[in-house]
């Protein structure tokens, strides 16, 4: 037959009564008749627990709480428990939890009511979270759960509560002391009111004499202010006064430096004035002497050009002359002069008038 387990379940295998395979999640095929199975569960289980015990001062209480545990070695605990189980269903033959965790709980609390015995009620019942911490490290390290491969992985006291009389007169104590700690609140508030109430009274009545303390304060800063208003009135109207008379000198004073300024200035340009003119005229008179010699020297070279064109032209017959003056004549000119020859019965060769020139002079000449 084939045999398949989860894995959470550490699985021995035993054949003809010897271990032969082990391990988690196992599969494999088998014959039923010479074949037997142990599941162990690998996760952790939970076991609930309450106790009652009795204080070292003979008071009843009751423990409530949780523990966890775990199998950590498993050939151990199969030895030490049944966890045979159906081939086909793969139940338990036995339930081996229920006593595992029966002989774990008895065991802590064996160590629970050590500790309970040895403290008083009221010690208790606020040592949960110290108990816890010291039944958890007695239980881990307990040769009885080794031997049986079982690891306990936590234990937790959720409650520890005294009897139902006894908690009431433990309520009743604690409710007188706290009605008592109200009374003394009560009685301390009143006495802070009225203490509260005096120092009230006591800061008005500081309060107003600081406020005419103030006040009279007050009225001489201000009788001091309009002294010194009154005074410093006075000073301003003195200080104007005099600046008024210092204004009045000084433009008085400014008046007469300008006046005099101002003759010294018109004397002086009037001088300066002259000055210019007298030097103006002296220039004058030279450029007057300048020019009458210019012109002499322009007379005298003249003069001497004239003489030098006369002596030349005394040197040279008429005919010469005639002809120099005709050189640069104009024809009309030239041709009057033929004619006036003409006239006078000399020879001047041979000359013809044409039409056309006579034409020619008479327009020239309109």
């Amino acid at each position: 037959m084939y045999i398949k387990f989860g894995p959470a379940e550490y699985v021995l295998r035993y054949r003809n009564g010897k271990l032969v395979q082990k391990g988690n999640g196992l599969s494999f095929h088998c014959l039923a008749r010479n074949t037997s199975l142990c599941a162990i569960p690998l996760t952790g289980i939970d076991a609930d627990f309450m106790f009652s015990q009795v204080t070292s001062d003979y008071q009843t209480a009751s423990v409530q709480g949780q523990l966890s545990f775990r199998f950590s070695d498993f050939e151990k605990a199969a030895s030490a428990l049944d966890f045979t189980v159906n081939l086909r269903s793969h139940a338990y033959l036995e339930n081996p939890i229920p006593k595992a965790s029966k002989r774990i709980i008895n065991l802590a609390e064996v160590l629970v009511k050590s500790r309970m015995n040895a403290m008083t009620l009221t010690k208790a019942l606020a040592a949960s979270r110290q108990l816890a911490t010291e039944v958890l490290a007695d239980l881990q390290a307990e040769p009885q759960l080794q031997q049986m491969g079982i690891a306990v992985t936590g234990f937790t006291v959720l409650n520890i509560a005294a009897a139902n009389d006894t908690s009431r007169a433990l309520e009743a104590g604690t409710r007188e002391q706290i009605l008592q700690q109200a009374d003394d609140a009560l009685y301390a508030r009143r006495n802070a009111s009225i203490e509260q109430e005096r120092h009230i009274k006591e800061n008005e009545l500081q309060t107003e004499s600081t406020v005419v303390e103030r006040k009279r304060v007050i009225q001489e800063n201000e009788l001091q202010t309009k002294r010194m208003v009154i005074e410093q009135e006075n000073e301003l109207q003195r200080m104007d006064a005099a600046g008024k008379l210092e204004r009045a000198r000084l433009q008085q004073d400014g008046e007469l430096a300008m006046e005099k300024a101002r003759v010294g200035s018109e004397l002086e340009q009037k001088h300066l004035i002259l000055d210019g003119e007298i030097a103006l005229e002296e220039k004058r008179r030279t450029l007057a002497e300048l020019r009458l010699e210019n012109a002499r020297k322009d007379a005298d070279a003249e003069a001497y050009r004239i003489r030098s064109v006369m002596e030349a032209y005394n040197t040279l017959s008429a005919d010469v002359l005639i002809a120099l003056a005709t050189m640069d004549m104009d024809p009309n000119k030239l041709i009057a002069r033929a004619f006036e020859k003409l006239a006078a019965g000399n020879k001047i060769g041979t000359l013809n008038i044409t039409p056309d020139l006579l034409e020619s002079l008479g327009k020239k000449a309109e």
